[in-house]
């Protein structure tokens, strides 16, 4: 402004003098020397050098949207997406960085810049408690990252204490804890992210259906008490680590991590369990190598990868002493893997420990998957013809002929080598646990017993398990028969739980997973009318301590 002033000022005195001076007319000079002495003015007046100051960011108001008296408390059942309602907030927090400009009394390189911020802390209210979590946020219909909030949940419980930092700004004892509704708070919001502005929030909240008297099991999201964590492939399915994955070219992306939560996918899927199963304290933990022959004597038991050329930065694939250049592929189905690849070792490690750290009983369930796939040439036991059906599911492995085929050796000592083929020679003694890794220095074989004892192996160096399963649903393998009708797969079984128990210790419960189908007996269908309870051994040996059927039951 004095710039302007003393400008027209200078032009008026200069004009009165008349005449030039060096060429220039005295309106001219006049009007030079005022505007120079305003700019000097005007800098001193505004604290700034010969250059403005830029700000950036700056929001002259502000306002709260979704904050009304007398709107009506919704009620939520199940899994639902609600809008919330603005209970409680802070004023607007302005935070101001400066940048740029020059030293006292030289002239400034560059323009000084202010750039404004801007964050406020809210409550929002959710409906009627009480709620077993809030699992997605939106913000202005964009997903963000729970983790990436500073959010607190209060659930709406009888029982909830006031929000510290409601307490902090209100004065402690001044606020209410607003019992009886489910509530979240945003501590210090950042609003950068959101063009300096508040979002219109959106929660995803779950509230199990609850029977009328709250001690009751009357609802089923209450009473179930166990799950089964699938699936049981996937590199690193399993891990609660993010693993980053670099693929050359610039390119790089993150293996485990497919959801807005911000956090692996096992550790999205454990609070899920949580917020949806409030009362399930155990599940059994799934992991799977693959069987390639449905023929007991030539099947071999590995762990596979998805894909051989791109590893974990941060976590390489490791599994019972093969990585991702020396293990095999898993088989492709136009042009994709038909299974995820064996989950890594450490991954194992880290799921068992994560769910014991949230009070899960682990039970551990070693899974065979079969990755023959269409068009092989492998020898079906059950037909005699080439070619075995695509991806067949694991109980259907049994001898070179199947019983009942002809030419099939049940019954005979070559049966019994068919099975000691399948199992192995692999002892306890050949594993051992460092730290967190598994090392073998038994037989180079892919063997049933190398598998199992693998898997109490990492069990072990987690820490140790609730309950572990040595196998499941081997009902072809089960039912075979040796010499003077003795049941050879049933007896390694046995052999093969004292060894798990060597590695488990006492105080693990161990025992098989049989199919519904098999658990009870075996009627042979070769006209002898005989029933064999050939599983009974087993169930009866001392180092079983449950009877445990995989049992499929109709819904209705």
């Amino acid at each position: 402004m004095a710039t302007i002033l003393l400008s027209v000022a200078g032009a008026a005195v200069g004009s009165a003098f008349g005449g030039t001076f060096l060429g220039l007319s005295s309106v001219a000079v006049g009007r030079f020397v005022g505007a120079t002495i305003g700019r000097s003015i005007d800098a001193r007046l505004m604290g700034q050098g010969s250059q403005p100051t830029i700000k950036q960011g700056k929001v002259d108001r502000f306002r709260l949207t979704g904050a009304g008296e007398g709107a009506p408390v919704g009620r939520v059942y199940g899994r639902i997406r609600v809008p919330g309602h603005v209970i409680w907030s802070t004023e607007f927090l302005e935070k101001v960085k400066k940048s740029g400009g020059g030293g006292k009394g030289a002239a400034p390189a560059e323009p000084k810049t202010k750039t404004f911020s801007y964050s406020v802390s809210l409550a929002i209210a959710l409906g009627e408690g009480e709620i077993t979590g809030v699992s997605r946020v939106w913000a202005d219909g964009a997903k963000v990252a729970i983790d990436d909030l500073n959010m607190r949940v209060y659930p709406g419980s009888y029982d909830q204490l006031p929000d510290p930092k409601i307490e902090a700004v209100e004065g402690a004892g001044t606020v209410p804890a607003y019992r009886g509704t489910a509530y979240v708070v945003l501590e210090d919001l950042a609003l950068a992210q959101f063009g300096n502005r508040i979002p219109q929030f959106n929660f995803e909240v779950t509230r199990p259906v609850q029977a009328a008297d709250p001690s009751a099991e009357g609802a089923i999201a209450h009473g179930v008490k166990a799950v089964a964590m699938m699936p049981g492939s996937g590199e690193y399915a399993l891990a609660t680590t993010e693993v980053n994955i670099k693929y050359g070219g610039g390119a790089a992306g993150v293996a485990n991590v497919n959801t807005p939560s911000g956090v692996s996918d096992f550790e999205t899927s454990l609070r899920q369990l949580d917020q949806e199963l409030p009362n399930c304290g155990a599940a059994s933990l799934i992991v799977s190598w693959f069987g390639d022959d449905l023929r007991c004597g030539t099947c071999q038991i590995k762990p596979k990868v998805e894909q051989a050329e791109f590893d974990g930065r941060n976590m390489k694939w490791r599994v019972a002493g093969l990585t991702r250049e020396t293990a095999e592929v898993v088989a492709e189905l136009n042009g994709r893997p038909v299974y995820g690849g064996t989950p890594t070792d450490q991954s194992v490690v880290e799921a068992i420990r994560r769910m014991q750290e949230l009070g899960k009983d682990v039970l551990y369930y070693p899974f065979i998957l079969m990755d023959q796939m269409a068009g092989n040439t492998l020898d079906d036991p059950y037909s005699g013809q080439s070619g075995q059906p695509a991806l067949p599911w694991r109980g259907r492995i049994t001898t070179s002929r199947a019983p009942g085929v002809e030419g099939s050796p049940d019954g005979t000592a070559a049966a019994e080598a068919e099975v000691a083929a399948f199992f192995g020679t692999a002892a306890a003694a050949d594993f051992g646990v460092d730290g967190d890794s598994v090392q073998y220095t038994g037989p180079e074989e892919w063997s049933f017993r190398r598998y199992i004892l693998h898997q109490a192996a990492l069990c072990a160096a987690a820490g140790g398990v609730h309950g572990f399963c040595i196998g499941s649903e081997m009902r072809g393998l089960t039912q075979i028969r040796g010499a003077g009708n003795s049941f050879p797969a049933v007896a390694a079984l046995r052999d093969l739980a004292s060894e798990c128990r060597t590695i488990l210790g006492p105080e693990v419960k161990i025992g098989y997973a049989a199919d519904w189908s098999e658990y009870f007996g075996y009627h042979p269908q070769d006209g002898s009318g005989d029933v064999f309870f050939h599983l009974d051994p087993l169930w009866s040996d001392d180092e079983i301590d449950f009877i445990g059927i995989d049992n499929y039951m109709p819904l209705s």
